[in-house]
């Protein structure tokens, strides 16, 4: 696990390299965010709150000081920057903190704030959309291991290579459009909609579930696809063991086998799938967000990005990076957990 730490912690390093040379490094920052009529100060002042005032190198070192937890500030800048961390030192101090990573250029919010009130949306999206995937693809994977070669078997297949086939782009459209706008009479789910809404009477904010229904679905189909496929190729790898002929002639019920001995040695290229996807997704289902209108992560970057509001895009990448790295460790655990016999 350590070994993989630092493999993390590495990838992460080449994450805020590239997001530098991208957004920093390259051309002139300042100007794309003041635009042709900006005035000489209000340049200035971006320059320096970008550090573009220094050497290129000085720049990436100040830059990655302050999206590090581990870091070194003054005294000021622990106070104009408002971080939050544990400090030692005088003049200079090092310490630990929570990384800074900047401020809006629309809303003068820190960028923190923004991502973290975006993040509840985004969280609720991807367990719901996986929790479906999950519950469908293992269902649909195990019910095709055991009746291969017959109908259960060829609808689960066709339906899975129909879902991994789609662009989730072009099934959101479809899928707002048919269940949103021509069925919405007999499903009475909208268009678009975020899990709380206001009311304009009295202004008080109440969570709307349905508006969870298309947006989560839509998510969950590619994934669903995937863990059906992987959960059958799993299954009958398993059921063709010497062991699971042994528990047959012992006399054990089929569902006892099944679920008890086959699925549970099926289950490590499924929790591969689940980490991966559910990093991928909770790191910001941008499409599905920005066309079904739900705040998260990815319909904040996406508003972000078309304002040229570089530090909350910055900011939300090194996050999604930062998912990633963390879910991946953490299947990397559950491996250990459903599988003993590997390796640490």
């Amino acid at each position: 696990m350590i070994k993989k730490a630092t493999y993390s912690i590495l990838v992460l390093l080449g994450v805020v390299t590239l997001v530098f040379i991208l957004f920093q490094a390259l051309g002139d920052p300042a100007r794309l965010i003041a635009g042709q009529s900006g005035d000489k100060k209000t340049m200035d002042n971006i320059r320096k709150d970008l550090y573009l005032d220094q050497p290129l190198w000085k720049q990436y070192l100040l830059y990655l000081n302050d999206v590090s937890p581990v870091c070194i500030h003054s005294a000021g800048e622990i106070k104009s920057k408002n971080l939050k961390g544990i400090f030692i030192g005088n003049k200079m101090k090092a310490g630990i903190k929570i990384p800074y990573l900047g401020r809006s250029y629309q809303s003068k919010k820190e960028v923190n704030a923004i991502l973290l009130d975006a993040l509840p949306g985004t969280i609720v999206l991807a367990s719901a959309a996986m929790l479906f995937a999950c519950i469908i693809g293992i269902l649909l994977g195990v019910t095709a291991a055991v009746y291969k070669g017959k109908w259960p078997d060829g609808f689960a297949l066709m339906g899975s290579i129909a879902g991994i086939s789609a662009p989730s782009f072009f099934m959101a459209i479809i899928i707002a459009y048919l269940f949103g706008v021509v069925l919405h009479a007999y499903t009475g789910l909208t268009l678009t909609g975020s899990l709380f809404e206001i009311d304009e009477v009295t202004g008080a904010r109440y969570l709307v579930l349905k508006n969870l229904v298309l947006p989560a679905f839509t998510l969950g189909i590619r994934p669903l696809a995937i863990i059906t496929q992987l959960t059958r190729s799993a299954m009958l790898d398993v059921l063709s063991q010497d062991y699971i002929r042994t528990a047959y002639a012992k006399g054990l019920s089929k569902r006892t086998i099944i679920l008890k001995h086959a699925l549970r040695n099926a289950l490590n290229p499924v929790i591969t799938a689940v980490s991966g996807w559910f990093a991928e997704l909770l790191a910001g289902a941008f499409f599905i967000e920005y066309i079904f209108g739900w705040k998260g992560i990815g319909k904040t970057t996406v508003d972000a990005l078309e304002k040229l509001d570089y530090p909350v895009v910055t900011g939300a990448v090194l996050f999604s990076a930062c998912i990633f790295v963390v879910i991946n460790l953490a299947a990397d655990w559950l491996y250990k957990k459903t599988d003993p016999r590997i390796a640490s």
